[in-house]
């Protein structure tokens, strides 16, 4: 199993308020979620109406796979011109001992 997180930080400059902020923010995470069907949210900077931190995460069996939609994503926000993106970091954890079964105890949880 692969997984890869990443960090997102924004700024959003035409944003006034909170509320404008959040409009943005639904647009980016939704349309996100849609085209990729990833896990993601806002996780930082929840008070600050022209900063945001989203996060999201995704799975997979193939590093390659993961990297390259991880990347997809990325371009993906930039490219919708909602938010400038700062920064983002990503990253890629490969649990192949957890294939194997080594940690899990038989029958637990069934």
């Amino acid at each position: 199993m692969v997984v890869g997180t990443g960090l997102i930080d924004l700024r959003i400059p035409e944003s006034g308020s909170l509320k404008e902020k959040r409009g943005v923010l639904s647009r980016i995470i939704r349309r996100t979620r849609n085209k990729f069907n990833v896990s993601i949210a806002e996780v930082g900077d929840n008070d600050d109406w022209r900063r945001a931190r989203i996060g999201f995460s995704v799975v997979g069996n193939d590093k390659p796979y993961i990297n390259a939609k991880m990347d997809h994503i990325l371009n993906f926000i930039d490219q919708l011109f909602l938010a400038n993106v700062v920064r983002s970091r990503i990253e890629i954890v490969s649990f192949s001992d957890l294939v194997d079964g080594g940690d899990i105890e038989e029958g637990k949880y069934e």
